[in-house]
């Protein structure tokens, strides 16, 4: 790896100097720029005496004399006005084949803000239900925010943009959270490409949403009539307390879970072994738990390969490894959570 955690370098398309705040792969490293962090490609940095080596120091020129009437007026600040919402812009990186054409080789990824609101999100690229890339930060009002390139090859995989949002600011009566997906086509992607190049335009954008969503009101239950038919009520903040104890290891081996299983069909005993999957992984997340190992024998590896498909899709998964364990071999799949 060319950088390191704490490495000072250049943004070689901006000339702006930043530090590498962390690594994210062989690849691509995340750089904080005067406080804002951004991914970026190695060969998109460098260190900074090449920056200081390769500038030319100019030989300073004697003044001329500036008269009252030559001064220059102050200009003015120029600021970006961004359309009205929250837009997701892609910006296409042309390159010449062997034959002379123009293609695209990648494309630039940017979140505008056209709005007066401040945002925490995050950012994801789903490919065939799997997160490729992934980011967490803020988007300030009325400006754009640089997440990644995507390479152009990447687009036949009809890659979904997946972006939770909440507010800088909470604002009464605002929604807490507030999720919104983008799925393109290539066929659509392909069509857009062509278009700015017929229009000379550099860059083309989706809207993601007009303005941030008010929240929605809860209902307030009369719970006296419950109470009085003889219904226990507890306080939500509460709740977890009276719920079934939690288990780090859970075994679902059919003998373990009911008898008489002998006259139970295949499908009967796979449905009850996900039953009590789903129970144990509930009350795994209401109890806040770190982690969860879940028994699941060897065999076929149905009952494996069931319980997978449904963790790549839980947003409380951190991550899940099913390698040999000293206690279970490879019969077991270590879960981890996040919240």
């Amino acid at each position: 790896m060319k950088f390191q955690t704490g490495d000072k370098v250049v943004v070689r398309h901006s000339n702006e100097d930043g530090e590498v705040v962390e690594i994210i792969n062989d690849k691509m490293v995340l750089v904080d720029v005067r406080g804002v962090k951004f991914p970026a490609y190695i060969d998109q940095l460098d260190f900074p005496y090449f920056k200081m080596f390769s500038e030319k120091k100019a030989v300073p020129s004697p003044k001329p004399k500036t008269y009252i009437d030559q001064v220059a007026k102050e200009k003015k600040p120029v600021t970006v006005k961004y359309p009205p919402g929250v837009w997701l812009m892609f910006l296409p990186k042309f390159d010449t084949d062997e034959f002379g054409d123009e293609i695209v080789t990648s494309l630039k990824v940017h979140l505008l803000n056209g709005t007066d609101m401040g945002y925490e999100f995050h950012y994801g690229v789903n490919y065939f239900g799997k997160v490729e890339f992934d980011l967490k930060n803020q988007l300030f009002a009325h400006k754009d925010f640089y997440l990644h390139d995507i390479p152009f090859s990447d687009l036949n995989d009809n890659p979904v943009f997946e972006i939770e949002w909440s507010l800088l600011t909470p604002i009464k009566g605002r929604a807490t959270h507030y999720e919104t997906s983008l799925k393109l086509k290539p066929k659509q992607l392909f069509g857009r490409i062509e278009e700015i190049k017929q229009k000379g335009e550099p860059t083309f954008s989706y809207k993601i949403f007009d303005e941030y969503p008010a929240g929605i009101e809860e209902e307030e239950f009369e719970l006296s009539p419950l109470a009085a038919a003889g219904y226990k009520i507890y306080e939500a903040s509460k709740a977890r307390q009276h719920l079934p104890p939690a288990k780090d290891i859970v075994d679902l081996h059919i003998e373990q879970l009911i008898k008489g299983w002998q006259q139970m069909s295949n499908f009967e005993i796979l449905t009850l072994q996900l039953k009590e999957f789903e129970k144990q992984y509930d009350l795994a997340i209401a109890h806040r738990q770190a982690s969860l190992i879940v028994i699941h024998g060897v065999g076929s590896g149905r009952l494996r390969d069931e319980i997978h498909e449904r963790l790549k899709s839980r947003k409380e998964v951190r991550f899940f490894v099913n390698q040999y364990h000293g206690s279970f071999g490879y019969g077991a799949t270590e879960i981890y959570f996040q919240y």
